[in-house]
């Protein structure tokens, strides 16, 4: 009888252990390790700043431009998912990203902006995500937001993709790729992975809002690191080419899109990174600073 009822403890603390690893298997939140350097650097008040000659392809041809990444740090509401006006219990510390396009196709001008919100305090997805494209012939928007799961909504001048909602499982994303970069690189996923396209691509490419297959590793290019992501089923490899030491500075990235038996390739070349306050920098004393940035 004490056999037997040795048996049931071993067996009742067998199933203890396999719950208690199994909790600790499913938590997906791990807190950040954020050096005394990275704190410095990016809680001084200031923003990064970095311009770039930008080659954009679409409509089948290459069209010169700039781009700008604006990186920088702020408070976070997660509860509403936007920017907080103060501290609070429900403010978390992102670092976010405002990548900017400028080009222009014939006769009109575009203009595409992304926003990443991407958490400090803990190893997840970004919080949210957004993406706009604005050009003569209308506008396209998308909004993701992280909660239990992804929740996606689109809007587009497009008949049949007029409005869309749609909630999908996490997993990564082009879109937080770039900060997570910037934070540590060493952290980023390789080999194989289900990972979802910019929502840049997404919606100027009209293809389906959804994770794909994709192949992702790292390599030496003379002086700097490149990030490689390859999406067979899209035809489609992104590179990123950054300096491998802090705070990793992007100094170009490729896109090449392999659609109807034509590439198509974008890139964009740093020319000039400065740290400000950029929102108090708004009055017309201050115009000169584009060029600095080599915006006009």
């Amino acid at each position: 009888m004490r056999f037997s009822n040795f048996l049931i403890f071993l067996l009742l603390l067998t199933i203890f252990n396999a719950c208690k690893q199994e909790v600790k298997k499913e938590s997906k939140n791990v807190e950040r390790d954020l050096s005394s350097e990275f704190k410095e650097y990016w809680f001084s008040g200031k923003a990064e700043i970095t311009s770039y000659q930008l080659y954009q392809s679409r409509y089948g041809e290459q069209r010169k431009g700039t781009s700008t990444l604006i990186f920088v740090t702020e408070d976070f509401n997660t509860s509403e998912q936007v920017k907080a006006n103060q501290q609070s219990e429900k403010t978390s510390p992102v670092l976010k990203l405002n990548s900017v396009k400028k080009f222009t196709t014939g006769i009109y001008p575009y203009a595409i902006m992304q926003s990443t919100f991407y958490p400090l305090n803990e190893q997840q997805h970004a919080l949210k995500a957004t993406a706009t494209t604005q050009e003569w012939c209308g506008q396209m928007y998308a909004q993701l937001n992280n909660r239990s799961r992804f929740e996606i909504q689109t809007h587009t001048y497009f008949e049949g993709q007029a409005d869309q909602e749609l909630t999908i499982e996490q997993t990564w994303l082009e879109n937080e790729i770039w900060t997570q970069l910037k934070i540590d690189p060493n952290k980023l996923p390789t080999g194989d992975l289900e990972i979802m396209p910019s929502l840049e691509f997404l919606l100027l490419n009209h293809k389906t809002i959804k994770p794909y297959s994709a192949f992702a590793e790292f390599y030496q290019k003379d002086e700097l690191s490149v990030y490689k992501i390859h999406y067979p089923e899209l035809n489609r490899v992104l590179k990123i080419y950054y300096n491998n030491q802090f705070p990793y500075s992007i100094e170009k990235w490729e896109e090449i899109w392999n659609s109807d038996k034509k590439e198509f390739i974008t890139s964009a070349i740093k020319m000039k990174t400065i740290k400000i306050d950029y929102w108090n920098k708004n009055s017309n004393k201050d115009l000169p600073l584009r060029d600095t940035l080599k915006l006009d």
